[in-house]
């Protein structure tokens, strides 16, 4: 999907926004926000997978049907995180497309107004009526377009998602994920149905202990609490499974 340009408006210094270095913090903000994404994902991956082999291995399969069960599992779930992902992103991207353009009229053909709307939400944040009213002229002057879309919107239109490189990303993190209980299952094969049970669960329970980690420390969050919610988590989880594939092996 293409960027939409729009050209400097009359009277502004540039449209790069470099003179606007203060904002740029955003593009921080978004690569985080892709990297607690990318956690997300991986932990996606790793739960749903790792439940859905407890699950077969529960119902004494062979590891080979363990393993096709979570090969197709593995592909299915990658698809459906990369389809909803660029279906989400498309949809926010073409709306922001059309704030975009709204703004740039608005900005093109009224200026005045936008002004004092600018004026008005920086009275908002604690600023006095003078003080905010000449922040607005001072920011007209230099990249009024992209100032007033973070302001307004919180959209940088330097900074817009791909929806192509969202769906990538997604998939990927969920593939990431997914591989860790199901390289445990082939690379221990012919184990038995508690031996499995718990080497799936132990590999688990690590891999979410780590995500949890680690997405404390991107958060500045508390790691313990985040460790333990995902790990109480995922065993609630795998053990919903592995009783449900368990009493159903039994009946059949």
């Amino acid at each position: 999907m293409t960027q939409k340009n729009f050209p400097p408006l009359p009277g502004t210094l540039s449209s790069t926004g470099q003179a606007l270095d203060p904002v740029a913090v955003s593009g921080l903000n978004s690569k985080l926000n892709w990297l607690r994404a990318g956690i997300l994902g991986a932990n996606d991956g790793i739960v749903s997978i790792s439940a859905l082999l407890l699950g077969v291995i529960a119902t004494n399969a062979s590891t080979s049907t363990v393993l096709l069960s979570g090969v197709a599992a593995t592909i299915a779930g990658a698809v459906s995180m990369a389809l909803g992902e660029f279906v989400s992103v498309s949809a926010q991207r073409d709306n922001e497309h059309k704030v975009m353009e709204q703004e740039y009229n608005e900005l093109l053909h009224a200026p005045g107004e936008e002004r004092a709307e600018i004026a008005g939400i920086l009275e908002n944040y604690g600023m006095s009526t003078a003080t905010a009213y000449r922040a607005a002229i001072e920011i007209g002057r230099n990249d009024p377009f992209r100032a007033h879309l973070q302001i307004e919107y919180g959209i940088d239109p330097h900074d817009l998602t791909s929806p192509l490189h969202a769906a990538v990303s997604s998939a990927a993190s969920f593939l990431l994920g997914a591989l860790l209980p199901l390289l445990t299952v082939f690379l221990i094969p012919d184990l038995s149905r508690v031996a499995g049970a718990i080497a799936v669960t132990a590999v688990t329970l690590l891999a979410l202990a780590i995500t949890g980690y680690i997405s404390a420390r991107i958060g500045g969050t508390s790691p313990v609490k985040s460790v333990l919610r995902l790990t109480i988590g995922g065993i609630l989880g795998l053990a919903l499974t592995f009783g449900a594939g368990y009493a159903f092996g039994a009946v059949a």
